[in-house]
């Protein structure tokens, strides 16, 4: 009998599974079950931990990501916090945070892709504990602190005194991250003030983890500066500052400092060589990306390359707070709703509470509605949601193409938003609305506009990722009926053609939109994508 190589198999998940109704119960659990407890929220990083083996005694999911509130984030007397299910996708949709957290909202950008950031959490990723995590380096140059709850109390500490050592953290097993704040940053154009930017060096447009990164917050007074951080990320065990950096620009103006503080940047790094690139390599980049946010900062054009609308792949309930509502809210001390308040499934009711409280076992039954109709199936413990819908109620539509969320053949459409199934708890199910490819069709058996449009391109070829790319691109073009070139090639950047095949996708979501948008050229996106796919 054909037997998988160890290395190809997956080691199971826990078999085990908590929805706790309140954060004081997901505390209770933690504190009763210890390190065999894991708190999950978005689980991009940790459910790709456990099927690698790398966290050992994991018998319990506590998964919080159905509670109420908690994705919330608050602009309130200057200081800004993110709660604990603020997902990427959330920081880059809150208009206030282009100004108030900049860097943090240009690293969350720069994160996987659309559907990743859907899931992923700013607090999962600091949790994660990984120098080359974007968000970690932007969120210590803003001076953040994080704030930890357990049965025992609670307790805030500085982002800085956070993390112990390479991916070790001083969270205890039975904590919870229930809070990231920060002061907010004041305007672009003032010589008054605290100012900030986030510049990456990645492989590809998307889906890259950091070979260099860096985050940059400068205060300035009169135009001269009064204080200044310099974060690096990828080049040292954890994330680093450049204190020596600070003390060569005090006093001046940050321009004609940039090449001192450029060259304190190199002297701090203590990069490695590893499959992303050399040592060498990386100290000869730290001076490149500290010296473009110095020169971005010194001209006061830090925020220039924020792009229109980025695609979020979700669909609305209502049109997402303008960015003037949402200004104006923060600027009272209001919550912004994150960008996600109107995507069908999110809470947005009192904060840590939620109608779910179960403990699943491996035989225990779930119930969704999967393509209109209410399906149920036992044995979601221990499984991805990838392999419950594939294995437990038949639609093998959704492809296993990496189960690392890397390739996106197995994108599904989870409470209105473009997903990866392979890294969702099955249990996350649960009461949830779920889209597969199966169900993307008119219940009379016409095919969506995409899905036509990719018969007529040429589109489809060896068939494998197109259930992807159908996921993808109806998310795209329920969001934004006439995508642009940029919009398509953000769009489908979580979506890899093994047959390097792109232009005939791209002219499919040309095809599949208005008139109007179908007649502008498609060259440039062709470009990104086709450069990204065969990197």
């Amino acid at each position: 009998m054909f037997e998988l190589h160890e290395v190809q198999r997956a080691v199971p998940l826990p078999s085990r599974y908590a929805a706790p109704a309140s954060l004081d119960e997901a505390a209770e659990l933690l504190s009763l079950h210890g390190a065999a407890a894991r708190l999950i929220a978005g689980g991009t990083d940790l459910m790709l931990e456990l099927s690698r083996g790398a966290r050992s005694g994991v018998e319990l999911l506590v998964d919080i990501s159905g509670l109420l509130g908690l994705d919330r984030i608050s602009y309130d007397g200057g200081r800004v916090t993110l709660g604990p299910l603020v997902t990427h996708a959330d920081v880059i949709a809150s208009a206030p945070m282009r100004t108030a957290g900049l860097p943090l909202a240009q690293a969350c950008l720069e994160v996987g892709s659309p559907p990743l950031r859907n899931r992923a959490t700013v607090v999962g990723n600091i949790v994660t504990a990984s120098p080359a995590n974007d968000t970690i380096s932007a969120l210590v140059a803003l001076g953040a602190a994080v704030t930890m709850t357990s049965v025992r109390g609670e307790r805030t500490v500085p982002i800085s005194e956070f993390f112990a050592g390479f991916r070790q953290t001083v969270l205890e097993p039975d904590e919870i991250v229930t809070a990231v704040a920060f002061d907010a940053l004041d305007g672009a154009n003032s010589a008054h003030g605290r100012r900030g930017v986030f510049v990456k060096l990645g492989l590809r447009r998307a889906q890259a983890i950091s070979v260099v990164h860096a985050a940059v917050v400068v205060a300035l007074d009169g135009g001269r500066v009064s204080d200044l951080v310099v974060a690096l990320g990828s080049v040292a065990p954890t994330i680093i500052t450049v204190p020596e950096a600070a003390e060569l620009a005090a006093g001046r103006d940050l321009a004609d400092a940039g090449a001192d503080i450029t060259a304190a940047a190199c002297r701090a790094a203590t990069p490695i060589d590893d499959i992303r690139g050399s040592a060498e390599y990386r100290s000869h980049t730290v001076g490149v990306v500290v010296d473009r946010a110095i020169a971005a900062l010194a001209s006061a054009t830090e925020a220039d390359r924020w792009p229109e609308q980025p695609p979020r792949l979700a669909q609305t309930a209502g049109s997402v707070q303008s960015s003037s509502a949402a200004t104006a809210d923060a600027a009272n001390g209001g919550d912004v709703a994150a960008g996600a308040a109107a995507v069908p499934g999110r809470a947005t009711d009192a904060p840590g509470s939620g109608a779910r409280s179960e403990l699943a076992d491996p035989d225990d039954t779930v119930t969704a509605t999967v393509n209109g109709a209410q399906r149920s199936a036992a044995g979601a413990a221990g499984k991805t949601l990838m392999d419950w819908l594939r294995d437990d109620l038949g639609l093998i539509g959704t492809k296993e193409g990496c189960a690392e969320g890397e390739c996106g053949a197995c994108t599904v459409h989870l409470d209105g938003a473009a997903v990866f199934s392979c890294l969702v708890p099955a249990g996350r199910a649960n009461g949830a609305t779920i889209t597969t490819v199966e169900g993307v069709a008119s219940p009379a058996g016409d095919l969506h506009p995409f899905q036509q449009a990719m018969v007529d391109t040429g589109g489809a070829q060896c068939g494998f990722c197109t259930p992807g790319f159908v996921m993808s691109a109806v998310a795209l073009l329920d969001e934004i009926a006439e995508p642009t070139a940029e919009q398509i090639t953000v769009g489908l950047s979580g979506n890899l053609c093994r047959c390097t095949g792109y232009c005939s996708i791209i002219e499919a979501v040309r095809a599949a939109s208005s008139d109007a948008a179908r007649t502008a050229p498609v060259e440039a996106g062709t470009a990104h994508i086709a450069e990204r796919g065969a990197s």
